[in-house]
């Protein structure tokens, strides 16, 4: 498997699919990277030379993918939670943080129902 951005990119898919494994990488993005290292989009990983796999590598390190976009998102947050925003109070909540109605939905955020007294059948 080929390693990038310290992820194990699968070898038998196309380099373009590959690449959004990466945490931070979407298609549009994948797309560009290769475009800018000069890699075929349906060129498959196992099928990668050296040459190419360092090329695809210099030209992630001018995004900011994995690690520090998940830390970069979750200290986003915590400020949020900080400031005691609107946005950071529905994260401390547990609740949609961008306008969504909860009335009827958004069981993902809230969890399982829960009645009045805890004693729903």
């Amino acid at each position: 498997m080929a390693r990038i951005a310290g992820v194990d990119i699968p070898r038998e898919k196309r380099v373009v699919i590959s690449l959004t494994y990466i945490y931070g990488v979407s298609h549009s993005t994948a797309k560009e990277i290769l475009e800018a290292a000069g890699v075929s989009e349906d060129t498959r990983v196992r099928d990668l030379t050296e040459e190419e796999l360092s090329n695809i590598r210099k030209e992630m390190d001018n995004y900011t993918v994995e690690g520090d976009l998940r830390r970069e998102t979750s200290l986003n947050i915590k400020r949020l939670i900080e400031i005691g925003s609107y946005r950071g109070i529905r994260h401390r909540r547990g609740l949609p943080t961008r306008g969504q109605k909860t009335k009827n939905n958004s069981r993902t955020r809230k969890g399982p129902r829960r009645t009045v007294a805890n004693k729903r059948k």
